[in-house]
């Protein structure tokens, strides 16, 4: 006994491919030459063998959906045109022979069906095996170790073009199981014969079987999931089921029964049989009763209820309970045979009986189709429209629709038109109603055309898809003279179609159930989540790898926030330690933590002028330190200490400028600057005056020391910083400080204490939000050099 789970080991095709390459070879060394010739000859006689002959659906220009209804109506008008007596076409009567061989291919079911799965006509096999490839072992080496497929594979072969046309729509009222292979596949030749003994119950069953191979199609495979061989699963409404269990015939039977939805059969008794037979109004759907001996609802009659779910209802009762004899007695059901009561309107009397002793697929299917409406349904969707009232196509299969326009409060009517119907529904004639407040679009184009007043009935017919026409009969109270008129104008119309007088343009038939369409996305969420338990629980670790690491990662992103979480609260309620006083911290506009217990400031000479301004690198920055001979000490050191938090950054060069070496370079700088640069007092009193500057320039009487300024030497601008008075040491007021400034012999009373707010400047430097003054060009070289 086999079992497929994921400790099967795998089988690849290229294994097969590699094998068969290598067996290939061995055998072309004991060729005779005669036959290396043939070999060699293969490829040119390959092309030339026979393949199919014909597109009938491009003949035809029909889609592969297309119904034999409409293939018939295509096929007559083609014939008409390509006849050779009424075309004169040369290639008229090629031409009406391939119309007419499409048109037996694809009227026969048979040949249609073989043509969809294999691309090919039925009476025209190719001479090789319709695959995708083709190897040389197919044609002369015949291993007798290699797996020779059946002719039961062969027929339920599938492919990627069958499978999405064909068998996806087909799920949806049927389902399939499908069982995947490859060559050089041992396990499935184990359970090849548990298959076979399943396909031949199955397929009485009506369960759709399909092989895929995985050497044909490969495609197909990776499309279904399907990562190894053998494997076997299943398809319900577009959904793949995988089976993970031990191959048996018990447990694949209970798995195509799980594949099932839940509700398709409802356990009826005594007790509840007046609930399920009164239903019907409520479902609008007729309600099927089978008795039978077994204790679970039999497979066929679950897979039966699934085709015809949309139209009928079923019940199972089981006559071996004690609490259904009271049903058993109303309505004589022998205990010895399978019996089926079919219930319309009336839960009286059944409309229809069987009594089978065993029971089959297709009695069961035929009594379904016979009676998949009410005598009097209600219209809620254009499918039900479509299906009772079909577009007129040929004369003699015309179909009248007698259409009762109502409101929910007229019981009385309504019960008496259902009577009325139950009595004169034929064939050619149906019987349905609507309800004006849910139908609103319909009814008012109906009774406006014809200024009618509700209730009322009409007598209509489909000429197209949205045209009818139709004629009003009376306003129906179901009183005896209203079905009297009714039935003379059923007679009338028999004799004479023509009185449908009036002609409208329908819209679409109201989707009445649509608001079931929450409980279908619930029940279609539970479907979704039992499908991956399952995945979970049953699919190899490589597949689920990706989930469970998605899975894995956020629980690890979780606890770990929670456990950073609580250190971080158990460190804030422990009292903080006192710190001991260290070097000034980064502002915050610093880039980095000082790495050098020291500041590196340079003296700006006619060496360093090139380097450290004028070939300065974009971004930049060169502070300069104004200094005279006297102050230079005291400075430096106030200098150096203002700026050691700064010191880190990469963009900040110091250096500092001597004035009684370069005061010519300072005037230059001053002179050659955008817009007047305000130093000092005396210069904010005479700012505009150029004469009055100069005039202090050239007496010297300017003291520069203290000042500070940032160049940028690729944009050229520099940001001033002014000395300013904030120190203790001097007796003498800030005014009188202020006003000594041309004083030299001054520093020494408060000269460090110039810069006691270069660290302020600093950060306001690195936000940007100091003025800018530009200048044209640097002073040239020879002007910081001294005489």
């Amino acid at each position: 006994m086999l079992r497929l789970d994921e400790h099967e080991p795998r089988v690849f095709s290229h294994a097969c491919v590699q094998l068969g390459a290598t067996t290939t070879v061995m055998a072309m060394h004991r060729m005779p030459l005669s036959f290396l010739f043939l070999f060699l000859l293969l490829p040119l006689v390959h092309p030339a063998l026979p393949g199919p002959d014909l597109d009938p659906y491009t003949v035809l220009g029909l889609s592969r959906k297309a119904s034999p209804a409409e293939i018939k109506r295509v096929y007559k008008r083609l014939a008409k045109e390509w006849h050779p007596d009424k075309n004169k076409n040369p290639g008229a009567e090629d031409m009406f022979i391939k119309i007419t061989k499409s048109y037996e291919v694809l009227s026969n079911e048979d040949k249609r069906t073989h043509y969809d799965r294999y691309g090919q006509l039925k009476d025209t096999q190719p001479f090789f095996p319709h695959r995708e490839g083709f190897t040389f072992d197919q044609t002369f080496l015949h291993f007798p170790f290699k797996n020779q497929r059946d002719f039961s594979e062969h027929k339920h072969g599938l492919h990627f073009t069958h499978y999405v046309q064909r068998v996806v729509p087909e799920s949806h009222v049927r389902p399939y199981l499908i069982k995947v292979i490859s060559d050089w596949c041992f396990n499935c030749i184990h359970i090849e014969p548990v298959w076979t003994e399943l396909v031949q119950e199955l397929e009485a069953l009506g369960v759709g079987i399909g092989v895929v191979d995985v050497g044909l199609d490969r495609r197909l495979a990776n499309h279904l999931g399907a990562h190894r061989t053998p494997s076997i699963l299943g398809l319900v409404s577009g959904r793949v089921s995988f089976f993970h269990y031990a191959v048996t015939k018990e447990l694949l039977l209970q798995f195509v029964e799980e594949l099932l939805p839940p509700r398709l059969v409802d356990k009826v008794t005594d007790h509840t049989q007046a609930q399920f037979l009164g239903s019907w109004h409520q479902l609008n759907q007729p309600h099927i009763l089978l008795f039978d001996q077994a204790p679970s609802v039999p497979l066929l009659f679950k897979l039966a209820a699934f085709t015809h779910r949309q139209y009928v209802r079923f019940g199972y009762v089981d006559q071996s309970l004690s609490d259904t004899s009271e049903l058993q007695k109303r309505f004589s059901i022998n205990s010895y045979a399978a019996t089926m009561l079919l219930f319309r309107e009336g839960a009286d009397k059944p409309a229809d009986i069987i009594q089978v002793k065993q029971l089959k697929r297709p009695i069961v299917d035929d009594f379904v189709s016979n009676n998949r409406f009410l005598n009097a349904p209600r219209l809620v969707n254009q499918k039900m429209f479509d299906e009772l009232c079909p577009v007129k196509q040929f004369h003699r299969r015309r179909k009248f629709c007698v259409l009762l326009i109502t409101d929910e409060e007229q019981t009385l009517g309504l019960q008496a038109f259902v009577s009325f119907a139950a009595t004169n529904c034929r064939e050619v004639l149906r019987f349905t109603y609507v309800y004006r407040r849910l139908q609103q679009p319909l009814c008012e184009v109906l009774m406006h055309d014809a200024a009618l007043l509700p209730p009322q009935v009409l007598i209509l017919e489909r000429r197209a898809e949205a045209k009818v026409l139709f004629t009003p009969v009376s306003q129906w109270n179901g009183t005896e003279e209203d079905q009297l008129h009714l039935r003379e104008a059923l007679l009338r119309l028999q004799a004479d179609p023509s009185i449908l007088k009036h002609e409208s343009t329908l819209p679409p038939i109201n989707n009445e159930f649509a608001s079931m369409f929450v409980l279908r996305w619930i029940y279609a969420l539970c479907d979704y989540l039992s499908d991956v338990i399952e995945d979970v629980l049953h699919n190899n670790w490589k597949e689920m790898m990706p989930i469970v690491s998605l899975i894995f990662s956020a629980l690890f992103i979780l606890f770990g926030t929670v456990i950073v979480q609580a250190i971080s609260d158990s460190s804030d309620d422990k009292p903080l330690k006192p710190k001991p006083k260290e070097v000034p911290a980064a502002g915050p506009n610093s880039s980095r933590v000082p790495k050098r217990s020291f500041v590196e400031v340079t003296e700006l000479t006619d060496i360093t002028y090139i380097s450290n301004l004028v070939r300065l690198r974009p971004g930049h920055l060169n502070i300069v330190l104004v200094l005279s001979h006297t102050s230079k000490n005291s400075l430096l050191s106030k200098f150096a200490k203002e700026v050691y938090s700064f010191s880190g950054s990469e963009t900040l060069h110091f250096s500092f400028l001597n004035l009684d070496k370069h005061m010519q370079w300072m005037r230059a700088l001053l002179d050659q600057a955008k817009e007047p640069i305000p130093l000092g007092r005396e210069e904010e009193m005479d700012q505009r005056s150029e004469q009055g500057r100069d005039q202090r320039l050239n007496q010297g009487v300017v003291d520069y020391s203290g000042v500070v300024m940032a160049l940028n030497g690729h944009k050229k601008y520099l940001c001033l910083f002014k000395p300013v008075c904030t120190g203790e040491e001097s007796s003498k007021p800030c005014e009188e400080k202020d006003s000594s400034v041309t004083s030299r012999s001054s520093h020494s009373l408060w000269g460090p204490h110039k810069l006691d707010r270069l660290g302020l400047w600093m950060e306001r430097l690195l936000e940007g939000s100091l003025p800018r003054y530009h200048l044209p060009v640097w002073p040239d070289i020879h002007t910081i050099s001294p005489k």
